[in-house]
């Protein structure tokens, strides 16, 4: 039994999925120009633009991103196939929206709808929002399963509760 312990001491905690801070590798910087980010986005090959509508003191927010949005599998998955960017729901920052229009944090979740928090937004290349998930996830798995139902177009034929039904 002791040279169990020990080979266990020596070989160490089991391996886990890397935890790292969600504002320095799942958002991106934001600029303020969602018109901008937009061409970035086509250019770099991205499959579109995601937003997050927070607010501060956002119970789920924070939950999503302790849990979900500081796994290294779901940044490296999202920023690989989308511009990200978080948007303040009770925010004064000027901002232009994929329109070109000057708008502001506040205003632009209003004019989207993003009335309760987290809400999370994918819009196509050409600005179109295509997808709307609202409130915190379940699991990582299940985060990434959204995103891979957004990447591979199967919104375009069904929402994301019959698909997630058909992938278990």
């Amino acid at each position: 039994m002791r040279w169990l312990l020990l080979l266990l001491a020596l070989l160490g905690p089991p391996a886990q999925a890397e935890v790292r801070d969600p504002g320095q590798h799942f958002f991106q910087p934001k600029l303020g120009d969602l018109k901008d980010d937009l061409a970035a986005a086509r250019a770099e090959g991205k499959a579109g633009v995601l937003l997050m509508f927070e607010m501060d003191d956002c119970p789920f927010c924070d939950r999503m991103k302790h849990t979900v949005l500081n796994q290294s599998a779901v940044q490296d998955y999202y920023r690989q196939h989308f511009a990200i960017y978080p948007i303040d729901t009770r925010g004064d920052a000027p901002m232009v929206d994929f329109q070109g229009r000057d708008t502001t944090e506040k205003a632009f979740a209003l004019d989207q709808r993003a009335r309760a928090t987290p809400v999370f937004i994918f819009y196509d290349l050409d600005g179109r929002p295509v997808t709307r998930f609202t409130g915190a996830t379940q699991t990582t798995d299940e985060f990434l399963l959204l995103g891979r139902y957004v990447v591979e177009g199967h919104y375009k034929a069904m929402p994301f509760n019959v698909y997630k039904r058909q992938t278990r």
